[in-house]
């Protein structure tokens, strides 16, 4: 039996995902001056949240490496 194919979406999928990263890693850290400001007890929670809310816009973008579609169904 042979092991399926990538689909051609897994290459543009993968960019993006890279691409999400970057965007997301320079926009936390152009905010480093505004929030280096703060009390540490609340840049830890800040910084904690901004390193998962990354992983939100990925669900979709997965679904359609996988599916072709960005809704489930």
């Amino acid at each position: 039996m042979a092991a399926p194919q990538p689909s051609s979406r897994t290459l543009p999928g993968i960019a993006l995902i890279l691409l999400l990263i970057v965007v997301w890693a320079t926009f936390v850290a152009g905010l480093a001056h505004v929030v280096g400001q703060w009390p540490v007890l609340i840049q830890a929670p800040f910084y904690l949240f901004m390193g998962i809310a990354w992983i939100i816009p990925l669900k979709p973008l997965v679904r359609w490496i996988q599916t072709g579609s960005f809704r489930a169904g």
